[in-house]
């Protein structure tokens, strides 16, 4: 009895310290996923030497310069913001005229709205004269020409002379000096006009008188009318 004991307890202390054998595992069902692991030798080839790997980080020894981050750079339309608004330029103060200006501005405005009628009515008498000449027509003729030379003489000095008062005064600067210069030039071709009147006995050039005429009042017209344009 002894014996068989004996033997019985050693072949099952023999049996504890024998490893198990490995269990046999279920293939893996369709369709899911499979764990592949690369060996150990793929693994050493593929990561360069003094690189150490590891879940989530990355430990690069080689003492490589690592290349610096590239300059931020802001969009344009930021510096423009970030820039103070500019200051606001003073507006320029009103330029003061005095009383005698404006009087003399009326007068000037008056008689420049006698201007046009003065004009056809010449234009009509110098037609006329041109055509058929007579004493009456002639005396009729003279004396709308007069009147046209005094209503310019007045024109003239009301308008030099605002347009002297005015001299510093910036605004429509420009406006004022184009219409005084072509007046002037108006005023010049009244009085060669004038100077060409054919005389009494039928001497001078009328043609010249003619169209030196037709040039003056042209020119004073469109001066007129520049004004008004431009009010």
């Amino acid at each position: 009895m002894r014996v068989r004991a004996t033997v019985a307890t050693t072949v099952l202390a023999i049996a504890a310290l024998l490893p198990r054998p490995a269990l046999a595992q279920d293939a893996p069902g369709e369709g899911e996923p499979q764990e592949v692991h690369a060996p150990a030798g793929m693994i050493a080839e593929a990561v360069p030497p003094n690189y150490v790997t590891g879940a989530g980080w990355r430990v690069d020894l080689s003492g490589a310069t690592p290349r610096p981050a590239a300059a931020l750079t802001l969009p344009p339309i930021l510096p423009a913001l970030a820039q103070d608004a500019p200051s606001q330029r003073p507006r320029p103060a009103a330029f003061e005229y005095s009383d005698a200006y404006h009087t003399r501005r009326k007068i000037h405005v008056y008689a420049s709205l006698a201007m046009v009628p003065l004009f056809v009515t010449q234009v009509a008498l110098g037609d006329s004269l041109y055509t058929n000449a007579t004493e009456g027509k002639r005396t009729a003729h003279i004396i709308v020409g007069s009147g046209i030379g005094t209503l310019f003489t007045i024109n003239t000095v009301t308008g030099v002379w605002n347009l002297w008062e005015g001299r510093k005064n910036p605004s429509r600067r420009a406006r004022r000096l184009t219409h005084g210069i072509l007046m002037l030039g108006a005023d010049a071709g009244f009085l060669a006009t004038a100077l060409l009147a054919p005389g009494e006995d039928g001497s001078g050039n009328k043609s010249t008188h003619r169209a030196v005429a037709f040039t003056s009042m042209g020119v004073a017209v469109a001066s007129y009318v520049f004004m008004l344009l431009t009010r």
